[in-house]
């Protein structure tokens, strides 16, 4: 692998010392679909004088994200870079259906085959800001934004994570779980204890949040508290434990389980679903930290919450902190295209397409 820094100036205000990680073999085409390598060789053969025109659209009101990492493959894998004229939109602008997002101007041989490596960047980056973008807006529906907590590090292969990591800040994600989440944004990775943790002290709560505590004095003290389907139980234990020093609790409720509190409260059961993290137990959770004095004892759920859940506990109000969210903000739904639209600076497309000017788009120094 190589490592790859790019620093844009000027205009396009990107962030910058970034670093991307490309294979090699993008040079040689490893990565690239062979009916471009194919073509790449006609053109050089037959129309090496060409020049083309691409541009690279999709068909969604999305936040755009991976422009600077396709422009580094450009910069860096292309035959000729400089000599390629590049136009384009910034990470986390705001896009619309069939908006032209980059436009690469040049000979055809020289960059083409980077047409489907550049889709698929654009694609999976654009994806996961729009669902983060999406998720954090709906946890901002009570009029306060509340954090999002990108944690999709065991829902995809782990060479994504980096990008990932990225395109969930430009989101708006302002939290993430691995070291690797934040390569590209320069922060550190955020995390407490996992369920494992509290195995190893056979479920005693208190006394693996005390070896936490003891082991990471300077970490805020976030416990998770569903390892013995009691949430509002251990809760108690740890904020009559701790007190201030306890910042706050996770509930990350199986849904395939009901807690315990249902149990000891049969009355409430038979009005709405009580599997998982519901409404009424996150309120119930909150009235019993309240009524002992523990106000200042945030709450954070986490498992299965996507867009529609979270606007649903946002509307019923339900008094929840923070969101920890993962396998739904990793789901590729838009996919970019790039065309070749003008030759020669004519307009020449296939049937149905036509070269898009737009001119919110930047020249690329």
């Amino acid at each position: 692998m190589k490592e790859i820094e790019l620093k844009l100036q000027g205009k396009i205000k990107r962030l910058t010392n970034k670093t991307f990680k490309f294979d090699e073999r993008v040079k040689d085409g490893w990565f690239s679909a062979v009916y471009f390598l194919k073509t790449r060789e006609i053109a050089e053969r037959y129309k090496k004088d060409n020049i083309v025109t691409m541009q690279f659209f999709q068909r969604k009101e999305a936040v755009l994200c991976g422009t600077d990492e396709a422009i580094a493959l450009l910069k860096n894998f292309a035959k000729d870079p400089e000599n390629l004229e590049i136009y384009s939109l910034k990470d986390g602008d705001k896009i619309t259906p069939f908006e032209t997002v980059l436009t690469v101007t040049g000979p055809y041989q020289n960059f083409g085959y980077l047409e489907g490596i550049i889709d698929g960047i654009l694609s999976r980056r654009t994806s996961v800001a729009t669902n983060v973008y999406n998720v954090s807006k709906a946890a901002a529906i009570s009029g306060k934004q509340k954090p999002v907590i990108f944690m999709g590090d065991r829902d995809d292969h782990f060479t994504q994570q980096a990008g990932d990591g990225y395109a969930a800040y430009i989101g708006g994600s302002t939290a993430q779980a691995t070291p690797a989440m934040n390569e590209w944004w320069g922060k550190k990775g955020m995390g407490t204890m996992p369920h494992a943790m509290i195995q190893l002290f056979s479920g005693d709560i208190v006394a693996a949040a005390k070896a936490y505590h003891e082991t990471f004095p300077e970490d805020e003290l976030l416990t998770l508290v569903d390892y013995n389907n009691d949430v509002i139980t251990d809760s108690l234990k740890l904020a009559r434990e701790f007190g201030s020093e306890l910042k706050g609790v996770r509930v990350d409720t199986s849904r395939t389980m009901i807690d315990k509190y249902f149990l000891r409260n049969q009355h409430l059961l038979g009005t709405f679903d009580p599997r998982g993290v519901n409404a009424t137990l996150i309120f119930a959770l909150r009235e019993a930290l309240d009524h002992e004095g523990f106000q200042h004892v945030k709450i954070v759920v986490s498992g299965g919450f996507n867009v529609e859940r979270i606007t649903e506990f946002e509307n019923l109000g339900v008094p929840v902190d923070m969101y920890g969210i993962g396998s739904s903000l990793l789901k590729i739904n838009i996919g970019f295209t790039g065309d070749c639209v003008l030759l020669n600076g004519e307009h020449s497309a296939k049937a149905g397409r036509r070269y898009r000017p737009n001119p919110r788009l930047e020249k690329v120094d």
